[in-house]
């Protein structure tokens, strides 16, 4: 993929407006971001000229937005340029949408307390089960306790199907691991 992903410091210009498609939800507002240089002349800070973008956050991202951001929150944007010309009155104009990917506060200017939502629909957000996997652990299972005919090749005590993630988070080591050690602390990557 040859997309331009950028990372953007700003603040919420309007405020978040979503929409239901047939895909899925959508929200959009307008980011202003302006920057801000030392001027040795007047040894002070001077602000910049300030560009504005439009950002488009999709399915539970712009849910997200849509409970989490009101206008002027300092956010910090992360997700993919898109540059478009159109001709509007006879004029020729310029946009510049980001295709977000991620979206928060910036924490230099205040704190924020995160919330986890619970979807209704879990479907979405599941691992499928490789029921072959799943029959060998089971098997493996009946036949630690005693219950199965031992005879199979993937029989016995050591043997183990492949394993099935349920922290998608964690790695197939960091979940082995997790599984003797606290419970409820991811120790992977987020």
């Amino acid at each position: 993929m040859n997309d331009t992903v950028v990372t953007l410091v700003g603040n919420a210009a309007t405020g978040v407006d979503y929409r239901e498609t047939p895909t899925g939800g959508v929200a959009r507002f307008r980011f202003a971001v302006t920057p801000r240089r030392w001027d040795r002349r007047n040894s002070a800070w001077t602000d910049g000229s300030t560009s504005f973008y439009t950002v488009c956050a999709w399915r539970n991202l712009g849910a997200n937005l849509t409970a989490s951001v009101n206008v002027g929150d300092p956010l910090v944007v992360h997700g993919r340029l898109r540059v478009r010309d159109e001709t509007l009155d006879g004029q020729r104009r310029t946009f510049v949408d980001i295709d977000a990917v991620s979206i928060g506060h910036d924490l230099t200017w205040g704190t924020s307390a995160f919330k986890r939502v619970a979807r209704a629909n879990t479907a979405l957000t599941e691992r499928p089960v490789d029921m072959s996997a799943a029959a060998s652990a089971a098997n493996a299972a009946a036949v630690g306790s005693g219950s199965g005919s031992g005879s199979g090749a993937d029989s016995g005590p050591g043997a183990v199907g492949k394993p099935v993630h349920t922290q998608p988070w964690l790695s197939e080591q960091d979940e082995s691991a997790a599984a003797v050690g606290a419970v409820g602390v991811p120790t992977g990557p987020l």
